[in-house]
């Protein structure tokens, strides 16, 4: 190799080596919020429905997440990537069976949300025509489909990074459940800022405001009038 090609090889490894990595993708913590059924009553794992669509709004007013039960254990863990390429380690369910799961349900692809007069995203038990895996979060915007087994792990669709997950705490003296954080790809600022005149007209001005010491847990059929099955 002649010196000058020495030289540039050097000087590229040399950048190379000083590139910066993508850190790790922290959880960020929120308020601690205990999940509590239409009554206020604290929700308690074992009333948590298997394989069934329930909504609870956190860490802010306006933001939409699913509550799960697989109806079995979660992974025990699974190795994620952010849209920009930052790693992160999910740690499966919580609950006595660990079968319980929270996700953000704000499509990493279109932002697509359950409102209350619709939702083009929910949970899918079942196999079918546009649902080839089964036991998947579908959004029929795009079709993307996230596996809320590994962590929302995309299976299918445009969707660049798997949903956001909601942090959970169980307490196995009461079976209760808290909401802490999330861990993943957030995608609330460019929610905010999207769909900035419909969240006015939904929520006012609490639409950016921090959820309190509670999270009210719902039914998806109770909460929006409609829901697409693609």
């Amino acid at each position: 190799m002649e010196r000058r090609e020495f030289v540039a090889f050097c000087v590229a490894s040399a950048a190379a080596a000083a590139a910066p990595v993508a850190a790790d993708a922290q959880p960020r913590r929120y308020s601690r919020a205990q999940l509590v059924d239409a009554g206020g009553a604290p929700l308690l794992g074992k009333a948590v429905p298997a394989s069934r669509n329930l909504i609870f709004h956190y860490p802010y007013a306006a933001t939409p997440c699913f509550l799960l039960n697989l109806g079995r254990p979660a992974a025990a863990s699974a190795q994620l990537r952010t849209a920009d390429e930052k790693r992160y380690e999910w740690h499966g369910g919580v609950g006595t069976e660990r079968s319980i799961v929270a996700y953000s349900a704000i499509c990493a692809h279109r932002l697509t949300y359950p409102t209350r007069d619709i939702s083009f995203i929910s949970y899918r038990e079942a196999k079918s025509a546009g649902n080839r895996f089964g036991a998947v979060i579908h959004c029929c915007s795009e079709h993307s489909q996230y596996d809320p087994a590994e962590g929302a792990r995309v299976v299918a669709g445009p969707a660049p990074q798997p949903l956001a997950a909601i942090l959970l705490e169980h307490e196995p003296a009461t079976d209760e459940l808290f909401a802490v954080g999330t861990l993943g790809g957030e995608l609330f600022n460019e929610f905010f800022d999207k769909y900035a005149f419909r969240l006015q007209l939904e929520h006012g001005a609490a639409a950016r405001a921090a959820v309190g010491a509670a999270c009210v847990v719902q039914p998806l059929e109770n909460f929006c009038r409609q829901q697409v099955k693609c």
